[in-house]
């Protein structure tokens, strides 16, 4: 059906070709269309918040600091290789493109909510014969412009739009879950690389130690108070100590490998990590509430965003079984004469009402597959909430358990000392053979080299503890700039403030 009106030569004219009653019907039709495009159809409410425990099971409830935490560990050097990680990490960047990717979708998205405008021009010249043998020249020209535009009747495309939005802003959220995770990942390349070298140090140290009692054992094999198994059996932990040490050096080149790549360079840069102890816990953070995941993890709010993107999705398959109202505007002006070009114009303008009648159910179907989309993203959403949950109580009770371990260990090493000092005196004085003081040599440096391993697990599981806490710090950075390789200032875009 359309309704058209034509202004040619100054003159108006509307030509409706339908019988009186049809007219009537038509005009009821669309008063009746406008008056119920007053309510759109708009996604149900939900609660997501229902299935998130009141508190944690330990620690205290205040809220969670969500500064850059890895600031706690009080090294100049670890800050700086965050910040070059942040700006330069290739996965960063890959997710910044996909930003925009989608930046640029939402955008196209709300396109539709304004009227689009198109011109054209056109010239002819030329040589035309006519019926009575008579030939006349041809010399027109014609602009035009033409604009098309759908009233939202039922929030089609207003929902079309909010669910791109949404999307793009989701896909904003998976940049900041990046960061988070390649801030863990840095600093645990970086606890891994300190640890080695502690590793590396103690090694070079027993293996001073093991030469020395090796020069002991050989005197007293020469003087008849030792026997040739006492020599060998020092010599094999000389030998073993030497063994262990290409091991330690491999798995920290290794870190240094990955913690180059991490920082967006080649595996054998230079990375600058100058020390060689490890730093002592900070203070455990506060864990704030369960509810604070919500806000504070950008995985979930992603989750929560995809999820509100299918309900618009709802809203737009049942907006599209409805009837769609579009006008189409036409201006143009022409002339057989260019010096008379704007002397003849045309303007109509047409409004078209259109409505499914039969599809096969396709329309309904895409109803009900959007309905099973977003029942999809509610249980992924609940699922991403009870992990995060889940994530921080591990971090917590392994913190925990690990600090009463790590205590356990060093006072098993501090007994293993003290037995090692009175074997020594034992085998010096002739009241037992060399077999006790090898043995509880082997167990005091092994325990010396398990107690580095220990405390850099606690170090890494604390890292893992804020990693499960999430933070708001991601909003600061800065996108790259494809062009310079700049970093710019992003805030949130105009389609995303219009929301």
């Amino acid at each position: 059906m359309n309704l058209t009106c034509n202004i040619r030569a100054r003159r108006l004219r509307c030509g409706i070709c339908l019988p009186p009653a049809w007219r009537a019907g038509l005009i009821f039709l669309v008063a009746a269309v406008i008056a119920a495009g007053c309510q759109p159809f708009r996604p149900d409410t939900r609660d997501l918040t229902r299935r998130v425990p009141e508190q944690f099971s330990l620690y205290d409830t205040s809220s969670p600091a969500t500064d850059r935490w890895w600031t706690t560990f009080d090294d100049t050097e670890l800050n700086g290789i965050l910040e070059a990680a942040l700006a330069h990490n290739l996965t960063l960047e890959a997710a910044w493109a996909r930003l925009r990717q989608a930046s640029s979708l939402a955008v196209q998205s709300g396109a539709d909510r304004y009227p689009d405008l198109t011109g054209g021009a056109d010239y002819l010249r030329g040589r035309q014969r006519a019926g009575d043998g008579l030939e006349r020249d041809l010399d027109s020209a014609t602009v035009s412009l033409l604009s098309t535009y759908e009233i939202d009747l039922w929030g089609r495309v207003a929902s079309r739009y909010r669910s791109a939005h949404l999307t793009a802003a989701a896909t904003r959220q998976d940049l900041y879950t990046a960061a988070i995770t390649i801030s863990a990942e840095v600093v645990e390349r970086w606890i891994g690389i300190i640890s080695q070298r502690m590793q590396k140090k103690l090694l070079q140290e027993q293996l001073r130690i093991n030469r020395t009692l090796l020069d002991l054992v050989k005197l007293r094999f020469r003087n008849g108070l030792a026997s040739a198994l006492d020599v060998y059996q020092q010599k094999q932990l000389v030998d073993e100590v030497m063994a262990g040490m290409p091991l330690v050096e491999q798995q920290e080149q290794l870190l240094l490998h990955q913690l180059a790549v991490l920082l967006g360079r080649p595996p054998l840069a230079e990375v600058a990590v100058s020390r060689d102890s490890l730093p002592a816990p900070a203070p455990l953070p506060a864990v704030g509430l369960p509810a604070d995941l919500l806000s504070a993890r950008p995985d979930i709010q992603a989750a929560g965003m995809r999820l509100a993107a299918a309900d618009w999705q709802i809203a737009q398959a049942r907006a599209n079984r409805l009837p769609a109202l579009r006008l189409t505007a036409r201006g143009g002006y022409g002339e057989g004469e260019l010096n008379a070009l704007f002397d003849n114009w045309l303007v109509s303008l047409a409004a078209n009402l259109t409505a499914p009648l039969l599809d096969g159910g396709r329309l309904r179907s895409e109803v009900d597959r959007t309905r099973a989309v977003s029942d999809e993203r509610l249980a992924a959403y609940y699922d991403t909430v009870l992990n995060a949950v889940k994530e921080v109580e591990d971090a917590l009770v392994r913190e925990a358990k690990q600090r009463e371990h790590l205590q356990g260990v060093r006072q098993v090493t501090d007994t293993a000392r003290k037995a090692l000092e009175e074997a020594g005196v034992r085998y010096r004085n002739g009241l037992t053979d060399y077999l006790p003081v090898l043995t509880q040599l082997l167990s005091v440096q092994s325990l010396e080299r398990d107690l580095i391993r220990k405390q850099a697990e606690l170090l890494t599981i604390r890292v893992g503890l804020h990693r499960a806490l999430g933070g708001n710090w991601p909003a600061t950075l800065e996108m790259p700039d494809p062009k310079s390789g700049n970093g710019t200032s992003i805030g949130m875009n105009q389609h995303e403030r219009d929301d």
